[in-house]
């Protein structure tokens, strides 16, 4: 399957955020295919560690990393692209492990990447029929696992909480009375099942918009497999440790769980969360303490895509990014940061 060319999101938005300077060093936490990453190597004479969990995307990394190469301050392969294999919730560890112990920038994009949506074979589509796999870093359960073998109740959990799917229930009673016949193992097989238990949306009607019955069902597996929630949660502490006084942070949400745990951290770490009760008991004893903000918000109102961009790219429709500047604030750690 030839892979349809991927659009990075509100870029020009995020290097603008980021404002790289010669002798930066960046940290682009989803390359992907590498258009954030090559966007901020054009912009300034800087370095990029590329992190990314899907081994596909280090190897474009590796390939990109020619195109910038300046051994005279480089890393170790000899570019200003330092591609570096593992999950963005461990960042401040493989960019301490790569000689790196602070950054001066951080740009997430938690987006699938269009090759994982374009490849049949990675599973991650309703759109292409291929194994019903989800899994990002080609490793552990699949989400084919999963719909054969979690109970109706906690496919049905999954399903509303994490692809906010009203028809939730309805669905996994679809998926376990299914699977006693013959195994779901096919993402076409599983989009039909789904399309015909959740109800296209009325012509006209903005309540669901205009995506297939089967989205909510597919993003919920995708998150649950590869545990993004988690990730991003762990994405956002490992950013706040390896930023250095003064750094960026960038992050490009595509739906409202993600977009929310990034409001909510933002605001909390900048101080703009509500002050707790006097009357609850730590403040009582006196136990509350004071923490300085380790970022300051230029705005709590999300970027959103201009209708030119959405037009040149449907995907962007959906696209929020939240900025943050580092102070010089120790990082949150442990249980001040619960």
């Amino acid at each position: 399957m030839t892979g349809s060319l991927h659009i990075s999101v509100l870029l020009a938005e995020v290097v603008t955020a980021l404002a790289p300077k010669a002798g930066d060093c960046h940290l682009d936490g989803t390359f992907g295919v590498g258009g954030y990453t090559r966007a901020i190597l054009e912009a300034a004479d800087c370095t990029v560690l590329a992190v990314d969990r899907d081994p596909d995307a280090i190897a474009r990394a590796q390939t990109l990393a020619q195109d910038f190469l300046a051994p005279e301050h480089g890393g170790p392969n000899g570019s200003r692209l330092i591609p570096l294999h593992g999950r963005f919730g461990e960042m401040d560890s493989l960019a301490r492990a790569a000689g790196y112990p602070n950054v001066d920038g951080v740009t997430l994009d938690l987006g699938v990447s269009s090759p994982q949506l374009d490849e049949a074979e990675r599973g991650f589509s309703f759109r292409f029929d291929g194994p019903l796999d989800m899994r990002m870093e080609r490793d552990g359960p699949t989400a084919a696992d999963v719909v054969n073998e979690a109970s109706e109740k906690e496919l049905a959990d999954i399903i509303f909480h994490l692809g906010e799917e009203r028809y939730a229930r309805r669905v996994a009673k679809a998926i376990v009375t299914a699977r006693t016949t013959t195994p779901i193992r096919r993402t076409g097989e599983l989009a039909e099942l789904v399309r015909r238990v959740v109800p296209s949306a009325p012509a006209g009607s903005s309540s669901r918009g205009n995506i297939d019955s089967a989205t909510r069902t597919f993003q919920a597996l995708r998150i649950h497999v590869n545990r993004e929630l988690e990730e991003l949660d762990q994405g956002l502490d490992a950013a706040e440790r390896l930023l250095a006084p003064g750094g960026r942070l960038a992050v490009v949400s595509f739906h409202s769980l993600e977009d929310r745990r990034v409001k909510t951290f933002l605001r909390q770490r900048s101080g703009r969360t509500a002050n707790p009760s006097r009357h609850t008991p730590d403040a009582i004893a006196g136990k509350r303490a004071e923490r300085a903000p380790t970022f300051t918000l230029t705005s709590t109102r999300p970027i959103a895509p201009s209708e030119e961009e959405i037009a040149r790219n449907p995907r962007a429709r959906s696209a929020r990014l939240r900025v943050g500047h580092r102070t010089d604030a120790p990082a949150w750690t442990g249980q001040e940061a619960a």
